[in-house]
């Protein structure tokens, strides 16, 4: 069965019928999903739950898409693996590297291709630091879709190829997201394309709200201490905190939350920044500079959403310098085995700089969020590893040995 119901503005509540493709609403604020919990509750079981499909779309009572509309490459359902190499800490490593497209941008966009497919679409479009473009276009090919991304020109050479494999049209731009988004957004309304940006339609952030289901039942539906999320738009954050209290009134966890923690990175920082002058919106990061491409967000448009779950949760926000993502990638790969992209590394300098701090203890469950591969970072991690070979290495026939 399919429990949606309606969609509700985010900042004035007003309700919108399903049904028909929505983008934001007049007065600006993203639309949410909205669901019959009532009869979830009474419909829907763990025991149900654990004879299901092992993806994302097993939760599929609390997502929008008629099942006949579900366009999946398997996406979700990603490890929750415990750090090893620190025994006397209880952290935690959420690998969205481990998706279709190697990103956790993967659930977002499977759902909203699939509701695409659903309310008629034939083109979509969106603005993309890289990840999200992929995703994208890879879905979009899977349901017949024609793709439209706007990417940077120094976005990471593994999206560009990757959209246009897929079959996706693809156009550079002299400038940041935002740039990209505007720039999708005036196509869009000129050849009558549809756009998926991030929170300018209200299903991507229902796919990434599978994450914090996944996390619950990962743990037997008790809750972690604490989860460092890498926010850049945000919309993982802001849907886990949604998968959180549609859990609560399911009767399937309690009213205990994590501390939602955001992390950003030294050079585009603006939730940091809001958080610590106690503002309820963001204001626009100038310059912005990072060489984690997701985390270069100057101004995400669901701020208001990730500042409040911050706040209702007894979270943080705090930044990192690309040096300490960098150092913390090569640890979790050559500790872990986990080749982190550089937003998700930045969770655990983060985390390392909590626990010294004493915000965190280390008897706290804590949950690190990677959210992409770290193959679709070579060019940033190249800078460890140049390829030019010493005249000692030379002699040995390009013997290179780690660091």
């Amino acid at each position: 069965m399919n429990y949606l119901t309606h969609l509700e503005c985010s900042l004035c509540s007003r309700n919108f019928e399903p049904g028909r493709p929505w983008a934001l609403c007049p007065c600006g604020g993203p639309l949410l999903a909205r669901y019959d919990l009532s009869a979830v509750r009474r419909d829907w079981t763990p025991a149900r739950l654990a004879a299901s499909r092992p993806d994302m779309w097993r939760y599929a009572p609390l997502l929008p898409v008629p099942p006949d509309s579900i366009i999946s490459l398997g996406e979700g359902l990603t490890p929750l693996r415990r750090v090893r190499s620190l025994p006397d800490h209880n952290l935690w490593v959420k690998d969205e590297g481990l998706n279709p497209t190697a990103s956790f941008k993967a659930r977002g966009l499977s759902c909203a291709i699939s509701m695409a497919r659903e309310l008629g679409l034939r083109g979509v479009a969106i603005g993309s630091a890289g990840n999200a473009a992929s995703a994208l276009a890879a879905y979009a090919a899977a349901a017949g879709l024609a793709a439209h991304v706007f990417l940077p020109r120094d976005v990471p050479q593994s999206n560009f190829i990757d959209c246009r494999a897929c079959g996706a049209e693809v156009t550079l731009v002299d400038g940041l997201i935002g740039d990209c988004a505007r720039l999708a957004a005036a196509r869009s309304a000129a050849e009558g394309w549809f756009d998926l940006g991030t929170l300018k339609e209200p299903y991507r952030v229902e796919g990434k709200k599978t994450m914090g289901f996944e996390v619950a039942e990962q743990f037997n539906w008790e809750l972690p201490d604490a989860i460092l999320y890498p926010t850049g738009g945000g919309v993982g954050l802001i849907g886990m905190w949604k998968a959180f209290q549609e859990l609560e009134a399911i009767g399937w966890i309690g009213p205990r939350r994590p501390r939602m923690i955001a992390v950003q990175a030294e050079g585009c920082k603006p939730v940091v920044r809001a958080w610590e002058n106690g503002a309820d919106r963001s204001e626009f990061w100038s310059d912005a500079r990072t060489l984690a491409s997701g985390l270069r967000v100057p101004k995400p448009l669901g701020d208001f959403l990730i500042l409040g779950a911050i706040r209702a949760s007894g979270g943080t926000a705090l930044a990192v310098s690309d040096r300490e993502m960098l150092d913390a990638g090569l640890r979790l790969a050559r500790e872990e085995g986990i080749f982190a992209a550089p937003e998700g590394a930045a969770c655990l300098a983060a985390a390392e700089k909590l626990l010294a701090s004493g915000f965190l203890s280390p008897a706290d469950r804590i949950v690190l969020f990677n959210t992409g591969s770290g193959l679709k970072y070579l060019e940033a991690y190249a800078t460890r590893f140049p390829r030019r070979l010493s005249a000692e290495q030379d002699k040995l026939g390009g013997l290179i040995t780690p660091r």
